[in-house]
Formats: structure tokens, sequence, C-alpha cells
């Protein structure tokens, strides 16, 4: 426990001065005692909850009442972190400037400029506050479950005539354990059904920790159909590693019943190994792997997943973990045309409008969400249809992908 003590400090010393910076900003702008009592009453209250939450918390995994309290924690905290960077860089400012007056003429300035520009700034800084602010609440009331569909169209030489304008579609990341509303959920299933693909394909992390988790949804998922077939891999959550449990025992019990749910909702669970899709005579190759993450668990295993199939094969693989086409896949001689993924989900929080897409994901993970090619092979890192750890989506929504696959040169 001891060499916890000198993190939480720190900890504990940088959330004091956030709060100080921000209260400074606030009580320049709004006069009275009241509004500053409410402030100060509110944040507190945000604090107790989360106090609250850490002391009853039984379990060392992620649980509801946990999600809601980080939540709430970054919805006071990050536009906080905006007024500190104006305020930080006023006093800073305010600083110099006083030193060079001092220093050159000895006189420290009008007082009523130094307040009147203070007070400017503040204004500023809690104005572009208010967008973080009313942002992640957006985000953590109806954001989760603002569904989009996007489509890629992907054109192969190699592709097998028959498989010209074939569709596949993608989900991944479900985390049904975090769900808080069904009908949002059933709306998103109908959205899948909608796109009447030929193929689809889920890749990992059907909860976040314990098969239970996904008892209330088995019903709406089994509903879902494609021609060709549905197909599924397993996730880094999907093992039962970020909980405790009493014995190895049950851990292994918990493993066997999530693999069970895949059959139970009509997926083919692929455990390092292929399957051939057929059509009109040809072919084509799917590949399933477990959980291969730099840094993560690997369990999968590339080449006793490929053992049953041709290298001039096309080849559609399943990895959850896109570090997986990054240090593994993409540049494989097997060739792996197309590699689908998930597990970042993008963060669940950044920037995306044209001109600009960014996340602070994209510092861990180089392929963090949506298409990326290299070596003439692509992968799709998919968005995530739930969400784990913040109970929202900030600009990152949830995403149901649909790949139509051409025959003939890539488009340009």
């Amino acid at each position: 426990m001891a060499r916890f003590i000198i993190p939480l400090l720190i900890f504990y010393v940088i959330l004091f001065l956030i709060e100080w910076y921000a209260y400074q900003a606030f009580k320049t702008v709004v006069k009275g005692r009241l509004y500053r009592w409410i402030w100060m009453a509110i944040n507190s209250v945000a604090y107790l909850q989360m106090i609250v939450v850490v002391i009853s918390q039984t379990e060392r995994s992620q649980t509801l009442a946990s999600q809601f309290s980080f939540g709430v924690l970054l919805w006071f905290l990050i536009p906080k972190l905006i007024l500190i960077l104006f305020m930080f860089g006023e006093d800073l400012f305010r600083l110099l400037e006083w030193t060079y007056r001092k220093l050159r003429y000895s006189d420290s300035g009008d007082d009523n400029y130094f307040s009147g520009r203070r007070k400017f700034i503040s204004q500023i800084a809690l104005g572009l506050a208010a967008i973080p602010f009313s942002s992640f609440l957006y985000g953590m009331v109806k954001g989760k479950y603002n569904y989009k569909v996007l489509k890629y169209e992907l054109a192969f030489d190699d592709l097998p005539d028959a498989f010209d304008n074939f569709t596949i579609t993608q989900i991944s990341d479900i985390h049904s354990g975090s769900f808080t509303n069904a009908g949002k959920v059933q709306y998103a299933i109908d959205l899948i059904a909608e796109q009447q693909s030929d193929l689809l394909l889920f890749t990992g992390d059907i909860v976040n920790n314990k098969a239970n988790e996904m008892d209330d949804y088995i019903g709406m998922f089994s509903m879902l159909k494609a021609p060709f077939g549905k197909f599924s891999i397993l996730g880094n959550h999907d093992y039962g590693d970020y909980t405790e449990w009493k014995t190895e025992e049950d851990k292994v019990a918990n493993f066997e019943s999530i693999k069970s749910i895949h059959p139970k909702i009509g997926f083919d669970l692929l455990l390092n190994e292929s399957r051939y899709i057929e059509k009109d005579g040809q072919k084509i190759a799917l590949i399933g792997v477990e959980n291969w993450g730099k840094g993560w668990k690997q369990a999968g295993d590339l080449k006793l997943a490929s053992q049953e199939i041709q290298q001039e094969d096309f080849k559609v693989l399943m990895s959850h973990d896109p570090s997986h086409w990054e240090h593994q896949v993409k540049k494989d001689d097997f060739n792996y045309h197309l590699t689908l993924s998930g597990h970042t989900h993008g963060l669940q929080m950044g920037i995306e409008i044209p001109g600009l897409k960014w996340s602070p994901i994209k510092y861990v993970y180089k392929h963090w969400a949506g298409l990326y090619e290299e070596y003439g092979r692509y992968v799709n890192v998919n968005r995530g249809f739930g969400y784990h750890g913040f109970p929202g989506r900030v600009g990152i929504w949830p995403e149901i992908t649909v790949i139509k696959l051409k025959k003939g040169q890539k488009v340009s």
C-alpha cells in the first residue's frame, strides 16, 4: 500500500490545483456568494459520489456504478482543463509582464487593466469550457447510442468473380455488461438487419467480463440473419482477465460459458480456425484468430488459423486488436487481403469532422478507427457497437460497418 502513497498525493495535489484554478476563473466572472456556494456544492457532490463508489466497490472489475462515477468525473474535469489552459497562460503572461515593468520602469502597471483583462480571459475560458461540458453530457445520455452505419467499397483484382458486390457487415465490441437501455440496443440490431448483407461478422468483446452480462440480449442478437452465415471471434475482455475469481475453475467455467453464447445467437465462433465461404462454385477464405494484442493477451495463432487454406485464396481475417495487423499481419507473405478489427473504440471520444480526425488513442494505436491501407492490404478498425470504461461517446460514435467487395482495379 505504501508504494501508492506518493502517486496518490501527486494526484490529489494536481486535482486541488485544477479545482483552485477553475474556481478562480468562475468567481472572476460570476459575482455573488450564492452562485459560488452552488459551484462548490455541485463539485463536492461529484467527488463525494466517486469516493462512495470506490469505497463500496467489492469487485476489481468495472461496474455500472463505477462507470457512471468515472463518467461524472470526466464530465466535470475535462472542461476545467480548458479553464486551466487559459488561466495559467494568463498568470504566466501577467507574471512576465509585471517583471518586465518592474525591471524597466519600477512600476507594476495599472491594476484595473490587469483585472479587466483577467475577467475577459475568464469569460472566454468559461465559454470554451462549456463546449466539452455539454458534449460529455450529451455523450453519456445519447451519444453512446448514436449508431452510425459506415459504408466502404474495396476493389481487388484477384477477388473471385462470384464475389463481386458481395457485402460484409462488421460489428465489434458489444460489451453487453455496459448497456442500460435495451430499446436502444434493439434499434441498433434492427439497423444491422436493414443492411441485408451477405455475411455478418463480429470481431470480439461480447461482454465486459462475465457471461451472464449477455443474458438479456441473447434473444435480440439471435434474430440477426445473413445468407452466407454469421461468424465471430474473441476479444481481450472475453477471457475474464479483468475481474477477480474465487477459483481458477470459476474463471474457466465463465470462459466456457462465454464461448457458448456465440452458437446461442447463431454465430460460428472461430478459435484460430478458418472457413470457406462458397458462392457459385467459387470461394473466399474467412480466418478467425483469438485475441492477439501488443502488450495484451496473445492467444491468437495466425499460422494455426490459416493451416487449412491456400496462399492463392482471397482472405478475410478477423483479429480483434489492430496491433496484430501492424506487427504480424500486414507484411505476411501469405497475403491477408482484408483484416477486420475493433478493440480501440476510438477511445469513445475525439473529433471526426471533414478534414479532421483526432483522438488521444492515436498516440497508442497507429490504426485506431476506420479504414487503412498499407502494402495493398486493408484493415478496418471498427469503433465498437457498445462502450466500456467511460459510459458514453463524444465525437466517436458507435459503428456498424458495411463493406462491399468489388472485382477490379482499386479506385484511387
